[in-house]
């Protein structure tokens, strides 16, 4: 150990050289550091024995965070498919619908319930024009007018 008055601190010691003992005061706490005895805490609560560092969680699972996933956004084509289903472009709804299911299936977005209503507005209207024009077609082919004159 160097003396203050030493002129090159970083010297090795003289041998024999004594060392100040660092550690556990009597009286149980140190009393430079005014650290607690090993196996307590500053409370005097014994803590020996229990390991911090190693907790037994299931199938490596860590504990809740508190933080939960963002949930997946609607589909953007189930959305796509109810609109052109109600506007009138059922082909179109009836596509884009299929689509969007297939999409909902692989990556769990929401929307499902978009897609299969686009779909089934798409189907009912596509029937619909298909009957109208049936109609139209058959009144304009057995010639059947109606007229008021006399």
């Amino acid at each position: 150990m160097t003396n203050p008055g030493d002129s090159n601190p970083y010297q090795t010691p003289a041998p024999g050289t004594q060392y100040p003992q660092y550690g556990n005061q009597p009286g149980g706490y140190d009393q430079q550091y005014g650290s607690a005895p090993a196996g307590q805490n500053y409370a005097g609560q014994n803590y020996a024995g229990q390991n911090y560092a190693q907790q037994n969680y299931p199938n490596g699972a860590y504990p809740n965070t508190g933080y939960a996933q963002q949930p997946a956004g609607t589909n953007a084509l189930a959305i796509a498919s109810l609109i052109c289903s109600i506007v009138g472009v059922s082909l179109v709804g009836v596509i884009l619908g299929h689509i969007a299911l297939n999409q909902i299936k692989r990556t769990g977005e929401q929307g499902r319930g978009m897609a299969l209503a686009g779909l089934i507005i798409g189907y009912i209207s596509m029937v619909l024009i298909i009957i109208y024009f049936i109609v139209i077609v058959g009144i304009i082919g057995t010639g059947t007018y109606f007229s008021y004159t006399g």
